[in-house]
């Protein structure tokens, strides 16, 4: 006999159950929906680059990469964001782009990092990005973008919280990296962390005191002065120490937070202006986002954000048994035919009861039943789950029409 290969997966990696599946698409759509009120438009690239794609442009995280040489020898890695992947597309296509260039993207990443709630190895990026552009409106439209992407899916509050990386232009990127990490570790880890980078304890406080005192600089009142011209006034706040870690951050940067979820904030942004340079001589400015999903989910489901969300199958047509599987072939066609997401019950040597028992696991709001008597007679049986009424239709466009307005 075979051996048995273990069911199992990875850690840091995942399965989804449809109704998983069917909030995390609820999810999409709507962020998808929100891009396009906006003007972005989508684009996809490849699961796996080149590793050089990424070397050099995220930062300390570098150790996170999923790499590996293929079977041509060739060194490469799973895609690790895609702000990095769609700088590289732009430098590609130079004269397919029109600047300036509203991108989004919704792509699986990979990251070798531990798992914690939340936070996983493989995951979904909702991004998008303004090419082309350094006037800070262009910043103003994409934090505007964000939050109301968050007000879309449900949050009384979402919050972006803002700061300007060219306010730090003093301060060293590895000190930068400390300083990212003040909410979760305090402001005593920042100065253990910056004595363990090489810096004397006095030197460490006044890193963080500096980094502390910062004021908003000329762009960032722009950019405000923008937000409050949308009616978003009370969903922003300037945050001198909001750091942001990735080494191709270059002036704004911000975050999404929601007061009532304290698991970390839900959407990183930056203004990432030498990043396409890397990959050509083409020197095009860029900010933009990406929406941390799995945690925004996460968030959904703890503040009961999402409503009751059922399968999409709008009627189950039953098989009465074989020798009825071509009337019930018909009806399902018809009312496929309008539109009508529609369920033929698969085994014809099932009892009738247990058709009825799939339909209500499934909460699938109609039923079809075509037994002999409603064959002879030319007629059609709908059956409503919830309420247990049963309506006989002569004419199968009377059971669509119904079905199409209910």
């Amino acid at each position: 006999m075979d051996k048995k290969i273990k069911p199992q997966i990875l850690k840091g990696f995942r399965d989804f159950f449809p109704e998983e599946a069917m909030k995390r698409q609820y999810v999409i759509d709507i962020v998808r929906r929100t891009f396009e009120l906006y003007g972005f438009e989508p684009i996809e690239t490849p699961a796996i680059e080149y590793l050089e794609v990424f070397t050099g442009n995220i930062g300390e995280d570098e150790k996170l990469f999923y790499k590996f040489e293929d079977t041509g020898g060739r060194k490469v890695a799973l895609r690790y964001d895609q702000t990095v992947p769609t700088c590289r597309f732009i430098a590609q296509y130079p004269d397919k782009i029109s600047l300036p260039f509203k991108r989004y993207q919704i792509q699986t990443v990979w990251r070798a990092e531990k798992p914690q709630k939340g936070r996983y190895r493989e995951f979904l990026q909702c991004d998008a990005d303004i090419f082309g552009v350094e006037n800070r409106i262009a910043d103003g439209e994409t934090i505007a973008l964000t939050i109301n992407i968050f007000k879309s899916l449900g949050f009384k509050k979402p919050i972006a919280i803002i700061n300007d990386r060219a306010l730090y232009k003093d301060i060293p990127y590895k000190a930068i990296v400390a300083i990212d990490k003040l909410e979760k570790i305090g402001k005593d880890g920042v100065i253990n962390e910056l004595i363990k980078k090489g810096y004397s304890k006095n030197d460490a406080e006044k890193l963080l005191e500096q980094a502390s005192s910062v004021k908003p600089n000329e762009d960032l009142k722009t950019i405000f002065k923008y937000l409050d011209d949308y009616g978003l006034k009370e969903n922003y706040l300037f945050k001198p120490t909001l750091a942001r870690s990735f080494s191709y951050s270059t002036g704004t940067i911000w975050e999404i937070v929601v007061p009532e979820f304290t698991s970390g904030s839900l959407a990183g942004c930056e203004r990432f202006d030498s990043l396409v340079s890397r990959f050509s001589n083409l020197n095009i400015p860029a900010v933009g986002f990406a929406i941390g999903f799995d945690r925004t989910v996460l968030a959904m489901e703890e503040l009961g954000l999402f409503p009751d969300i059922k399968t999409k199958t709008k009627v189950l047509v039953t098989i009465f048994n074989k020798d009825l599987v071509k009337s019930s072939q018909k009806v399902t066609q018809e009312l496929r035919n309008n539109k009508i997401n529609t369920d033929i019950y698969s085994d014809s040597g099932d009892r009738l009861d247990k058709q009825l028992k799939y339909a209500n696991k499934k909460s699938i709001p109609y039923v079809v039943i075509i037994g002999p008597e409603e064959a002879e007679k030319g007629v059609f049986k709908l059956k409503n789950m919830k309420t247990g009424e049963q309506f006989t239709f002569d004419q199968l466009d009377q059971l669509v029409l119904y079905v199409n307005k209910s």
